[in-house]
């Protein structure tokens, strides 16, 4: 059997999300970030995301034959965004026989600021519902604590919440009151979050983790089921 590669410390990575109202792509070399491209608009990430892989690309000076591997966020978010991302990241190592790591863009949100040891992430998924996951996170660490998750906000406050979490994440802004009146402290808002430096974080924190083993078959996490897949399966 060929043995899976691994993140190298000195490698150089390309990482990208689309997952959110926004996206993001970040060129990063030895855990390193060399540059960081931003997606505003949503309606904008199918077109954009290719010229925002150039021009971050550009912007820090890498050839794409430098590239020693692909870091995706596979969602949970928006259907969309994320097929989009998807089908960009497995296209691109397969033109450049590089491997594919796909990482939760919950992780990666979690990785994209500093607002404590313990950070629950929450994406706003409309009406009354969020996904969400929480992680510890350390200088040299990186522990999933609880699961990622599709529900309400009702659920995630009425189960158990790790000691000393923070909420983050355009979930939990939106719901901020109520979490904050349920005795949770929410994150400061802190700009644009680009959870594509938070996918070559992760990948910095997991030296032996491993790519997806075909690329070309693999599917990205939705958590739930899209709105028209859940009306066809009705």
């Amino acid at each position: 059997m060929t043995p899976q590669p691994s993140p190298r410390g000195d490698g150089t990575y390309l990482a990208f999300d689309t997952s959110g109202p926004g996206g993001s792509v970040a060129v990063g070399r030895g855990g390193r970030v060399l540059g960081v491209v931003t997606i505003a608009e949503p309606l904008e990430q199918a077109s954009r995301l290719i010229p925002a892989v150039e021009e971050a690309l550009r912007a820090s000076g890498v050839e794409r034959a430098e590239l020693d591997g692909i870091a995706v966020g596979e969602g949970p978010g928006s259907f969309t965004g994320v097929r989009v991302a998807a089908a960009t990241a497995k296209g691109l190592a397969h033109a450049l026989s590089v491997p594919l790591w796909a990482v939760s863009s919950l992780a990666a949100a979690a990785l994209a600021h500093d607002v404590g040891p313990v950070r629950y992430v929450l994406f706003d998924a409309r009406g009354e519902r969020v996904y969400g996951a929480c992680y510890g996170v350390g200088a040299s660490q990186f522990q999933e604590l609880v699961a990622p998750h599709g529900g309400t906000l009702r659920d995630v406050l009425g189960a158990e919440v790790p000691p000393g979490a923070v909420f983050l994440g355009d979930g939990a802004e939106r719901h901020r009151a109520v979490i904050e009146g349920a005795g949770f402290p929410v994150a400061p808002v802190q700009g644009a979050t680009s959870l594509a430096e938070g996918l070559l974080r992760y990948l910095a924190l997991h030296p032996g983790s491993a790519p997806v083993r075909q690329a070309g078959d693999w599917e990205p996490r939705y958590v739930r089921a899209s709105s028209a897949e859940r009306l066809w399966t009705a």
